[in-house]
């Protein structure tokens, strides 16, 4: 029984698909993980086969050349060959070297005009950007400085029409208090020519008084118009008193 299991592990396992393959590949790689791995190496270039050297006395054959000339001619022959095609892939090799350096170089230079012209567009649409930035920061600054002139003006025509208003409602004081001391004024010159106008009657009434009472010690006769005067003068004399007393 354990050797028909033996058996049947070593069994070989035929690989289908590059998946299998590589799976048995790693299973392997993986039985002995201690066991280093050999790299081999890069393949030395082949140097230049030198140049044959020149075979004297070379028989002809009118001379009777031995059998073992011929074999020395052909191997010089497979030399010259071989050297030549050696000279001719390193030749082809050479150009196809030079004709991808010229690709990768005309591939640099098409890649570096493509990112030149990229670069140049994003550069012209960087600066657009900028001046777009500084058009729109200048009319913003503009419409602020617009703005702050127009406060300033709008405060300096309200502090000139608060300016006229006091000024008008001072006038406007000003004048009603001219015209109330005015009327004062006239009020007391009123009282003033009304005092002097009663004193003047008062005057008067007192002369017509002394001249009443020298016309009584003269006339002893005529009692009658005297008594009116009398009464007249009594009269005038109440109104004075009245008068000094308002005054006083």
């Amino acid at each position: 029984m354990p050797e028909n299991k033996d058996k049947e592990e070593e069994k070989p396992i035929v690989a289908k698909t590059a998946i299998d393959l590589q799976r048995l590949k790693l299973q392997k790689l993986m039985k002995n993980p201690e066991k280093p791995i050999i790299l081999p190496e890069r393949p030395k270039p082949k140097n230049t086969p030198t140049v044959p050297e020149f075979v004297r006395n070379v028989m002809g054959s009118s001379a009777g050349a031995g059998s073992g000339e011929f074999h020395v001619y052909r191997h010089l022959r497979r030399k010259e060959y071989a050297r030549q095609k050696f000279i001719q892939e390193k030749g082809h090799k050479e150009l196809l070297d030079e004709e991808y350096h010229r690709k990768i170089t005309e591939n640099k230079r098409i890649a570096e005009e493509i990112t030149a012209k990229k670069r140049a567009k994003r550069l012209r649409k960087k600066e657009k950007w900028k001046q777009k930035k500084r058009i729109k920061t200048k009319n913003v600054e503009q419409h602020n400085k617009n703005e702050n002139s127009n406060s300033s003006e709008e405060s300096l025509d309200e502090e000139e029409t608060s300016d006229k208003n006091n000024h008008d409602l001072e006038d406007t004081f000003n004048k009603e208090v001219k015209n109330i001391s005015n009327l004062k004024d006239s009020d007391e010159n009123n009282t003033d020519q009304n005092k002097l106008h009663s004193g003047i009657n008062c005057s008067k009434e007192n002369n017509s008084d002394i001249v009443s009472k020298i016309l009584d010690n003269q006339s002893e006769q005529s009692n009658y118009p005297i008594n009116i005067s009398k009464n007249k003068n009594d009269d005038s004399e109440k109104m004075c008193t009245n008068i000094n007393d308002s005054t006083s």
